[in-house]
């Protein structure tokens, strides 16, 4: 049931992730992506702080430095990192290869660092889901490869990844709800230069204001809140490939709230990529640990 669980916050979190683009499009013209995206930590870290101090769950005893430094470090570099590649080589390429990179990315470092490689079901699921991203927003748009944009993409997937992986090692001494909010919080102190190289002025308005506490409450507090949930039950890899609904749940909100228009193709990478997510959701579960412990401990008592 707890695996269960873990994906289905994931899922959840994935579908939140997947509104941002949305939303950033109901933003005013003067904001800039860079931005939004320090703003979304700010508020982000904000409500996890003030969520985590309210219930009592933050205590500065266990915390392990490193892991907290990688992970705040992660996250705040993923916001430059993929606004910056989107803005140099489009929504399409930028977009494929920061979040179709994190679960290859995530499978490596979990075969290093957990001495773990990912099984064959994670690798199918994976293919199937990377091919969709790229038949969703490869279609109907001008494609434009520039190499620092492409490396700038690759960052922001690293960045995604080693945040999952360093949480993954947090979560092992601390609460999932503390865990956010500090490495949240700490995030949204290292990018605060970045407030004073921009105009401010659209923060003041009331679109700007419903957009960046939609991003920061809904899609970063509520979503990470729930990623790192799920991060107590599977591995990092595979929780790193099931967040690859967010693409999905981008293209559906387009299509029926935005207005835009879908090719076949496009919907062909739809299926593609629910057809990995079911693959994934479907097979992780009956291979579980728990699951295996009472399989053989049924046949045991079977064959007694």
């Amino acid at each position: 049931m707890k695996h269960s669980l873990s994906i289905i916050f994931i899922l959840i979190a994935a579908m939140m992730w997947g509104t941002t683009g949305t939303a950033q499009v109901f933003a005013p013209a003067e904001a800039h992506p860079i931005i939004i995206g320090a703003s979304r930590l700010a508020v982000g870290g904000l409500a996890l702080f003030i969520f985590v101090m309210a219930q009592r769950k933050f205590q500065l005893r266990g915390w392990p430095v490193l892991p907290t430094f990688i992970a705040a470090l992660s996250m705040a570099a993923y916001q430059p990192f993929f606004f910056s590649a989107v803005s140099i080589t489009g929504v399409a390429v930028g977009t494929v290869v920061a979040i179709g990179s994190a679960p290859i990315i995530a499978g490596l470092l979990d075969w290093v660092i957990q001495r773990k490689p990912p099984g064959p079901t994670w690798g199918i699921a994976t293919i199937l889901a990377i091919a969709g991203c790229l038949l969703l927003t490869l279609p109907g748009e001008e494609v434009t490869v520039s190499p620092v944009g492409f490396l700038l993409a690759i960052g922001a997937g690293l960045s995604f990844a080693v945040y999952t992986a360093a949480s993954k090692k947090l979560l092992q001494q601390q609460p999932s709800e503390a865990v956010v909010a500090v490495v949240f919080s700490l995030s949204a102190l290292f990018l605060v230069p970045l407030f004073f190289l921009y105009d401010l002025s659209w923060l003041t308005e009331f679109r700007g204001i419903i957009v960046v506490l939609h991003l920061g409450i809904v899609a970063t507090a509520i979503a990470y809140l729930l990623f790192t949930r799920g991060l107590t039950g599977v591995a990092s890899s595979t929780a790193v490939t099931l967040a690859l609904a967010e693409p999905l749940t981008a293209a559906l909100l387009g299509v029926f709230l935005v207005g835009e228009a879908l090719s076949f193709i496009a919907w062909g990478g739809v299926l593609l990529l629910l057809l990995g997510l079911a693959v994934l959701t479907g097979f992780t579960g009956a291979r579980t640990p728990s699951t295996r412990f009472m399989r053989n401990k049924k046949d045991k008592v079977n064959v007694e």
